[in-house]
Order: C-alpha cells, then sequence, then structure tokens
C-alpha cells in the first residue's frame, strides 16, 4: 500500500496543506501513522476520503457535516456530484484520480467518455486529462506513487484523442486554399500526447494535417516538408534534440524549411534565448489553440466536436 506525506495529499486532492491539519486536529478526519522521525504518513484510505471530502466541500457542503458521514455515504454523495450535468472540475478531478489510483481501466474510460460527451475532447483534455497527468506525474516523482498510474492515464487520453480525431473527416490535399501544418517530434523525443493534442485540434478547424509522430530524423522531417508543403512546422520539446541544442535544432529546421513557420510548443522552447526569425514558442496548449485561426482561415469556417 502506499504512503503519502502531507505535500502529496496537497497536491493530489488541490487542498491546502494547512486545511488538512485543521481538519485532521479538529475533525479527526485522517488518520496518519508516524515514522520512526515523527513525521506524518497517509495511506491510499486517507487519500480517497480527503478527495470525497473535497468534492464535497467544493460544492458548498460544510466540513462540519461532511465529517459526520459515513465512508460509505461520503463516496456515494461525491460520486453523485460527479454524475451531474455540469458537475466541477475539481469533482471530476478527483473521481478520476480515484479512478486512476485502483487502476480501474474501465471506471476510467467511461468518466473520460462522460466527459467528451459534455465538454468536448479539447475542454476534457485542458481541463481534466492534462491536470490529471500533472498530479499524477508530481506524486510518481516524489515516489508516492508508482509509474503505472500515470501510464494508464496517458494511454487512455491517447486512446481517446486518437478516436476522436479518426471521427473527423479528412481535408484533401486538393483543396490547397487549407493551411498545411506538419507536426512531428525530433529524434529522441517520444512523448506524443500534445502532438495528438495539437492533431485533433487542427482537424477539427479544417486544416490539413501531415502526422509523422514520434523521433523523426531532422532529415526525414525536411524531405517531407518538401514534398507536404507546409505552412507551419509543429513539434514539442520536452528534452533537447538529439545531437543538438534547441537554438542550434531550430535553425538549422529554419533553413532547411524557408517558407513555413515553426511552432515550437513546451517549457523547453520558451526558455531558449534567440530563437531564430519564424519561431514561434508557446508554452500551453491552450495558446496553441488561440493560434490556429491565425494562421490564414480554414476551408468552410470551423467543424462541430463530434
Amino acid at each position: 500500500m502506499a504512503h503519502y506525506s502531507i505535500s502529496d495529499l496537497e497536491q493530489l486532492s488541490g487542498v491546502k496543506a494547512h486545511t488538512i491539519r485543521i481538519w485532521e486536529q479538529r475533525y479527526n478526519l485522517l488518520k496518519p501513522s508516524r515514522t520512526t522521525t515523527n513525521i506524518r504518513t497517509y495511506s491510499e484510505t486517507d487519500l480517497r476520503r480527503l478527495l470525497n471530502v473535497a468534492t464535497l466541500c467544493a460544492r458548498g457542503h460544510r466540513i462540519s457535516q461532511v465529517v459526520r458521514l459515513s465512508e460509505e455515504e461520503c463516496q456515494t454523495a461525491a460520486l453523485a456530484f460527479c454524475n451531474e450535468v455540469k458537475p466541477a472540475d475539481s469533482a471530476r478531478l478527483n473521481a478520476l484520480l480515484g479512478a486512476a489510483l485502483d487502476l480501474d481501466e474501465p471506471r476510467l474510460h467511461r468518466q473520460f467518455d462522460e466527459a467528451i460527451s459534455e465538454m468536448g475532447t479539447e475542454e476534457t483534455m485542458l481541463r481534466l486529462g492534462y491536470p490529471l497527468l500533472q498530479r499524477l506525474g508530481v506524486s510518481w516523482k516524489e515516489g508516492s506513487l508508482s509509474l503505472a498510474q500515470e501510464r494508464l492515464v496517458a494511454q487512455l487520453l491517447r486512446q481517446e484523442l486518437l478516436a476522436s480525431a479518426d471521427a473527423l473527416p479528412l481535408i484533401p490535399l486538393a483543396q490547397a486554399e487549407a493551411p498545411r501544418w506538419l507536426l512531428f517530434l525530433p529524434e529522441g523525443e517520444w512523448q506524443e500526447l500534445s502532438l495528438l493534442f495539437m492533431n485533433y485540434a487542427l482537424r477539427a478547424r479544417g486544416r490539413q494535417v501531415l502526422y509523422l509522430g514520434a523521433n523523426l530524423p531532422l532529415a526525414d522531417v525536411v524531405a517531407a516538408a518538401q514534398a507536404f508543403r507546409p505552412t507551419v512546422l509543429a513539434t514539442v520539446l520536452t528534452k533537447a534534440p538529439a545531437r543538438s541544442p534547441v537554438q542550434a535544432y531550430a535553425a538549422e529546421l529554419r533553413a532547411q524549411c524557408p517558407e513555413a513557420t515553426l511552432v515550437l510548443y513546451g517549457s523547453l522552447a520558451v526558455q531558449t534565448q534567440a530563437l531564430p526569425d519564424g519561431c514561434l514558442p508557446l508554452a500551453c496548449l491552450a495558446e496553441f489553440r488561440d493560434l490556429i485561426p491565425l494562421v490564414n482561415q480554414p476551408i468552410e469556417g470551423e467543424l462541430t466536436e463530434s
């Protein structure tokens, strides 16, 4: 069974550590154990109870009322809020996190499908999918969770993005007035999830997209660009491209593909100084979505999300 510090609980639940301590001391909400050095550690049961309590309090219930509920009553009430027509993001995040902790793939699938049906693919990813991954990633790096939960969620999000993109109509290459985007990850880069979001967002707006996926050597990117003639080259950088720093890589790509704008997404791109002209660094996917209509215009307006 996993053990969590109070900072882990804060990261995973969104409840401040100060508030957790008050609830623990005043209402005996959680039952931590102590290490030999007298440091509190919390169990998965504590985390699940905190997630349910945080969900109910976020919907206006007083903590003094919530703590009177049994474990079963608290969980039932929290799940009822998550199944409302317009639940709060925090409630859904807590429900998704609970399913991830249990490695309950069917429940995760159902919850993501319900959110996509209500909010659409993009809003679900931006408001639920990526925040959930961030919470899991922080806890994994701190050693309070295994890698399994993060991998499960990432794989499910990948499937959802692929299915949503496959449901959209393809834009024929003969319709040359549609802006062309070439999406790829540099050699040595394997974090494909953000690129899949870009692919879906572009296709949903009637853009032509050539999606080349992960780990593509520079020479192959250039060859594909010469054949496809993209308006924009877009990539994701979570680490420096193989055999060259970001600045040198961007300069080489711009030199080889001078007619295309180069969009570089990720903190590594934003932190890189003196990028060549024609390079646009973006820090978040919401910025990428806002950029799409600024690059020419779609063929016949935007397509409706399914």
